[in-house]
């Protein structure tokens, strides 16, 4: 896409569209976790916590639409991580290949992607975020260096004359990619342990640093590439110095974007997981239970029973093992399929990335608030459980509230009928000639 200001429009308008998701998953992420708290305090239940208890974007489909928004969700997440998985895995070995001379991209791309897997498994949530967060200080660093050094050669801090609009339906599917972080919105949740203030603050903050990123980022590669009688791309690149700042800031600009995302999807397949092993080991009790009523069950010396599957659900292990299901695929298919970060980015960014993010967390909204209205209108309000009585300042129930829901959900319709417009525009091409 060409032209600054239609580039910025776009990332703008895209950025605050996702924002508003991102609050209203936590919105809902935020009601659910209170009434699973709940629930469990009048079980009596609640004394054994969880490191992290992570509720994914399929719960809270399936607790808020059933069965069905639970399988939409999952397939969409699924897909949505392994594509972006390997669009990341690409690119970085893109990146390293011409980093360090010699070194074939499927190779580095899969060492690169390795690496960060064994931080996101064996540090943890909060290790994981300490090391991103430098990560993320020393790429807006390289950032402002690259910026000062366009500036130095004569670009940057421009605004580009030409403007094609037409281009901008294309390139969206690009720009929801890079901006897309709401994988990272359950996990955010579970670290703030529902602190909807801290949460609302740490998703507008976030969010922000990859979008001024862009937008810089675009200001001084138009401004360099439009300039036809200043200097060029190549000339802002004929040091040594200023190429490594480059390519080092593009693998940082990678890597904080893949470990976003690897930490979401391990934290999902660990609570898949232990819903797996919770299951079977709630089962198995039940053996036990008519084993000893018969009178037929085996105890150890020191008086126990079976053992069962405690020794399954030890952190690490389980992190490994669902970080592992996330990693592998995709290093078989980010160094199989060829030109494979263009066409992960286009179906990730068009499709899996909008349907997941965009249509069903106002249908998720949707359902709770007409759960909460009917609920409060056979009950008193002194009757109502506290987080049904407002404790949330964004009442989903209100009348106000369907139609910024109905809203977000058209846009996002929209966005995807316009991938699809896009798409088969591409295989008509494609076809004629």
């Amino acid at each position: 896409m060409q032209g600054f200001i239609p580039s910025a429009a776009c990332m703008v308008t895209c950025w605050a569209f996702l924002v508003a998701e991102a609050l209203l998953i936590a919105e809902i992420n935020v009601h659910l976790r209170r009434r699973r708290e709940r629930d469990a305090s009048h079980s009596g239940g609640g004394g054994g916590e969880l490191d992290l208890e992570v509720i994914s974007v399929k719960s809270m489909a399936q607790e808020t639409l059933g069965a069905w928004g639970g399988h939409l969700a999952t397939a969409a997440y699924l897909f949505l991580s392994y594509t972006s998985m390997v669009a990341y895995a690409s690119k970085s070995g893109e990146v390293l290949s011409r980093l360090v001379a010699g070194v074939p991209e499927p190779v580095s791309g899969a060492a690169f992607t390795a690496a960060l897997a064994l931080l996101v498994a064996g540090g943890g949530p909060g290790v994981t975020d300490r090391v991103n967060q430098l990560l993320t200080l020393a790429m807006i660093g390289l950032l402002l260096a690259i910026e000062v050094s366009a500036v130095a050669v004569g670009g940057g801090l421009s605004l580009p004359a030409n403007a094609n609009w037409e281009q901008v339906p294309a390139a969206l599917p690009v720009i929801i990619f890079t901006l897309v972080f709401h994988d990272m919105a359950p996990v955010i949740c579970a670290y703030l342990e529902g602190d909807l203030a801290r949460i609302r603050l740490s998703i507008l903050l976030g969010s922000l640093v990859p979008l001024v990123s862009l937008l810089v980022w675009e200001d001084i590669a138009l401004g360099l590439a439009t300039d036809l009688t200043g200097p060029g791309i190549l000339d802002m690149l004929k040091t040594d110095w200023s190429y490594t700042v480059v390519e080092t800031f593009s693998l940082l600009a990678v890597g904080t974007s893949l470990i976003g995302t690897l930490l979401g999807a391990s934290q999902f397949f660990i609570e898949q997981l232990t819903n797996l092993v919770s299951s079977s080991s709630a089962q198995e009790q039940v053996n036990i239970k008519e084993k000893m009523n018969k009178g037929i069950v085996f105890r150890k010396e020191d008086g126990s029973g079976h053992p069962g599957v405690a020794a399954i659900l030890k952190k690490n292990r389980l992190s490994y093992i669902a970080t592992g299901i996330v990693v592998v695929p995709t290093m078989v298919i980010a160094a199989t399929v060829p030109d494979s970060f263009s066409i992960a980015t286009d179906i990730a960014g068009g499709y899996c990335m909008t349907i997941l993010y965009g249509v069903l967390p106002p249908l998720m909204a949707w359902a709770i608030g007409s759960k909460l209205s009917g609920t409060s209108a056979g009950l008193a309000d002194e009757e109502l459980p506290k987080d049904m009585r407002g404790e949330m300042e964004w009442d989903m129930s209100s009348a106000s509230a369907k139609p910024v829901l109905v809203g977000m959900g058209v846009f996002s319709v929209l966005m995807v009928l316009e991938q699809m417009f896009q798409d088969l525009l591409s295989f008509n091409a494609s076809v004629v000639s």
